[in-house]
């Protein structure tokens, strides 16, 4: 019955942690939902692959609607015995997004229980990590892969310490479970992230055990996290294998060309662009914005209220009282050194305090492990401001060189400071009442020296930024810069005042304990209270119940213009290029674009654009006949592309479509093939090749196909479509001679086949990007079909994987079970 009793504050934890996050994003239950841009533009992307998985009732690999075609494979695709999914979809049972959010507290808890802290510090302590500003606002812009990969990491790191800890079945378990949700939450950046501190996790327990000289544990946790990881990697082995394989084939891998689309030289020798990977790079003065939250303005769009600078500022200009507040509304209020932030990332004045108080009274030397974490990660975070370290990881450390936005890399001090704040106000507790005053007056004394040194420095800071250049050109706008300079210096000061409040009001708690005047318990809720409260205001200003729409205008996020409603009735098949949103959903939404919006897009299919057809953009509208809305002069490349239709935004910002009657169509005979050497060669070609005739062929990779290179095409050779899914592509032949058919399809070797009369043949790239192939003389029946072999390798892996796991789970209960009755 005691041990029944124990369960109870962890029964207390999890309800709570349900109603929490219900109640802060309380529309859902409303059956209402959060508006996320990022998803709006995954509705947009997936539309094609939904709609035909609904229809057919079978998964579909590949989708023609974006970037002239793609796997689906970071399109949210389901894959046979993904039952880590299926798990992962219980454990979420709440309604979107509460059910992260109570992720978040349920997996940090653990980790808290796991490092020895009672319920009701873990209970707090996972709130604190929860409502950190930046795991909040990412549900704003609709980053849920990245907050689902985050949730995972405290449970990660629980099941690592627990093997280490010699709980070898419990830690084993919770480790290949933690490791396997954390792969399938998608989000390899945060996984990688994640290593950094695994690492130090790792290096800590070794040199910790070694000491000891217990080798043989050493060696049995090891073993027991090996088995764990490749169990996790197995059961994920579909997604991973295919994610890899298509990896190679994006922005994310390394660019065959040697130039630049300006001409100049390419001398980038990572995965991607230097100033791509580090255009997101925290300000090293920015970082200050975990302690103070809007120290260096906090979001780009602020409202500041009626007690502010700029409200007066805009009653003294003779606006009314509700055009003022208006105006007052979103102010940008943001000064750092990045290009885009719609908030700052907070972790919370008090969390701060608390972990400097660990740091300090904590005699634990597992504190360096997350110290460390802070450290480094803190120092990766300011990427191109700290460019011997940043440079030094892209050069050298593996795979860091495929992912941007360095400064998202903090996540990893937002989940270690929660940490060390908990252990700093759990060791507060155990000590003597001197020690309490001591450390409390330290700890006090470190951040207040923060805070009188930044108030000091107030003068030392411009409140600008490169943005505010805009504001100069004008008389009118050089008024509002210099008002909101001082808005920016209001903001400033009030946070620096508000933070200390905060602070000052836990160590008045804390004295209280040393004095005995408050119990660990009442103290215990009133630090919790001020900690979650803190974080709750900031939270509240970036997403809150006006972020919540119908569940219906979540799945249909676009509205159908007329320009769309034109395209739509035209039947045949053609692509739609939209220049302004090129990089965008919306038009996927609709129809087959040659865009779309992806951290993964397609490599060549991206480089087209860039080298060909936005340098000619402004002279193709140029040629566009005003009357009729067609195209008097074609893009060869937009013609080969099958680009029928063009979507152009006119002076009042109304969308028009305008024709492109010079498309090729889906398939077309060309006369001869262009052979070159190089990809620098195929690209520079197309800017002068006859599409419709013509087609470049890169000899040195398909040599074979070089030996004819003119073919006859008179007026009696047909090839054209007779059937089509996004996964499988028919055409009819009839030609007097051999031809070579040039497809407005983009070469992906890795999974589709052609077949000519029921028999296997070969494919080939041509013109950088297309498929193209010869096809001997008379009627044939040509057909491609989607095979990804990596899907079936996956699915075979993966149920192995699960069989040897459930195996071992077996043979793990039976050694306990008997270890037990000894």
């Amino acid at each position: 019955m005691k041990k029944a009793y124990g369960y109870i504050p962890h029964v207390l934890a999890f309800f709570g942690f349900i109603l929490i996050a219900l109640l802060y994003f309380s529309p859902v239950m409303e059956v209402k939902t959060i508006y996320q841009s990022d998803i709006a533009q995954y509705i947009g992307m997936s539309s094609t692959q939904k709609d035909f998985s609904l229809e057919e009732g079978v998964e579909l690999y590949w989708t023609d609607n974006s970037f002239l075609g793609m796997p689906t494979y970071q399109l949210g695709a389901d894959y046979p015995y993904n039952y880590i999914k299926e798990l992962d979809r219980t454990i979420r049972f709440l309604p979107r997004p509460a059910d992260y959010l109570f992720l978040y507290l349920l997996c940090f808890y653990v980790l808290l229980l796991t490092l020895r802290v009672k319920p009701l510090k873990a209970f707090f302590g996972a709130l604190a990590f929860g409502f950190s500003t930046y795991l909040i606002i990412i549900f704003g812009a609709g980053h849920n892969a990245k907050a689902h990969a985050i949730a995972y990491m405290p449970l990660v790191i629980a099941g690592i310490i627990l093997v280490f800890r010699k709980r070898y079945f419990l830690g084993g378990v919770l480790t290949t479970l933690a490791v396997a949700l954390e792969i399938q939450a998608n989000h390899f950046q945060m996984t990688y992230y994640l290593l950094f501190v695994l690492f130090f996790l790792g290096l800590y327990y070794a040199i910790k055990i070694a000491k000891e000289q217990d080798y043989k544990h050493l060696a049995r946790s090891i073993g027991i996290l090996v088995v764990a990881a490749v169990l996790a990697l197995g059961t994920n082995a579909t997604s991973l294998l295919a994610t890899a394989e298509f990896s190679s084939f994006t922005i994310r891998h390394k660019s065959e060309l040697t130039f630049n689309p300006d001409g100049s030289t390419n001398n980038t020798q990572s995965a991607m662009n230097y100033d791509y990977i580090t255009e997101y790079s925290y300000g090293i003065g920015e970082s200050l914005n975990l302690i103070f939250p809007r120290l260096f303005g906090g979001g780009m769009a602020e409202d500041v209220g009626e007690d502010s600078v700029l409200y007066q500022y805009a009653i003294n200009q003779g606006a009314l009282p509700s055009d003022a507040r208006d105006f007052v509304s979103k102010v940008p209020l943001y000064w750092g050194d990045q290009p885009i932030v719609e908030a700052p990332a907070y972790i919370g004045a008090i969390v701060f305090f608390l972990a400097v108080l660990c740091f300090l009274a904590d005699k634990r030397k597992i504190k360096y492990v997350f110290l460390a974490s802070i450290v480094v990660t803190l120092f990766l975070s300011w990427g191109k401001n700290f460019p011997w370290l940043t440079n030094l990881f892209i050069d050298y450390v593996p795979l860091y060189d495929k992912f941007r936005a360095v400064s998202s890399i903090q996540v990893i001090v937002e989940l270690c400071m929660p940490i060390l704040a908990i252990m700093g106000l759990q060791t507060y507790f155990k000590l003597a009442p001197q020690d309490q005053s001591k450390y409390l007056l330290q700890s006090g004394g470190v951040f207040f020296a923060l805070v009188v040194v930044l108030w000091l420095g107030k003068q030392g800071f411009s409140f600008t930024s490169y943005r505010d250049q805009m504001y100069v050109q004008t008389e009118q706008g050089r008024a509002f810069l210099t008002e909101l300079i001082k808005e920016r210096q209001r903001v400033y000061t009030s946070d620096l005042l508000r933070s200390s409040l905060f602070v000052g009001a836990v160590i008045v708690a804390l004295f209280m304990v040393s004095k005995k005047y408050l119990s660990v318990v009442v103290a215990t809720v009133i630090v919790g209270g001020f900690m979650v409260t803190d974080l709750v205001l900031i939270d509240r200003n970036y997403v809150n119940d006006d972020n919540f729409v119908t569940s219906y205008e979540m799945s249909v996020p676009f509205k159908m213009s007329k320009a769309d409603e034109y395209i739509l009735q035209d039947k045949t098949y053609y692509r739609v290029y939209n220049p302004q949103g090129r990089l965008q959903a919306r038009t996927n939404f609709f129809h087959k674009s040659v865009g779309g919006y992806s951290a993964v897009r397609p490599q060549k299919a991206d480089q087209v654009f860039l080298y060909q057809v936005e340098p000619q953009l402004h002279t193709l509208i140029g040629h566009i006949n005003p009357e009729t809305l067609t195209l008097e002069e074609s893009l060869p490349v937009l013609d080969m592309l099958n680009v029928k239709y063009l979507i152009l935004e006119t002076e009042d910002r109304e969308e028009v479509p305008v024709v492109n009657p010079g498309a090729n169509g889906p398939v077309w005979f060309v006369q001869s093939l262009k052979v070159v050497e190089t990809a620098d060669d195929e690209m520079k070609a197309l800017a002068t090749l006859d599409t419709k005739r013509e087609a470049v062929v890169n000899g040195t990779k398909f040599a074979e196909i070089t030996k004819q290179t003119a073919f006859v095409v008179d007026s009696t050779a047909t090839i054209t479509r007779s059937a089509h899914r996004p996964d499988q592509l028919e055409y009819e032949v009839n030609n007097e001679h051999e031809g070579f058919a040039v497809f407005s399809e983009v070469y992906y070797p890795k999974g589709w086949n052609a077949y000519l009369d029921g028999q296997l043949i070969p494919h080939y790239e041509v013109n950088y990007l297309l498929r193209g192939l010869p096809i001997p003389a008379g009627k044939h029946k040509l057909e491609f079909k989607f095979e990804p072999e990596v899907i079936q390798r996956g699915t075979t892996i993966t149920l192995l994987t699960l069989v040897m796991g459930l195996l071992l789970f077996g043979l793990a209960i039976l050694y306990q079970y008997k270890k037990g009755k000894k």
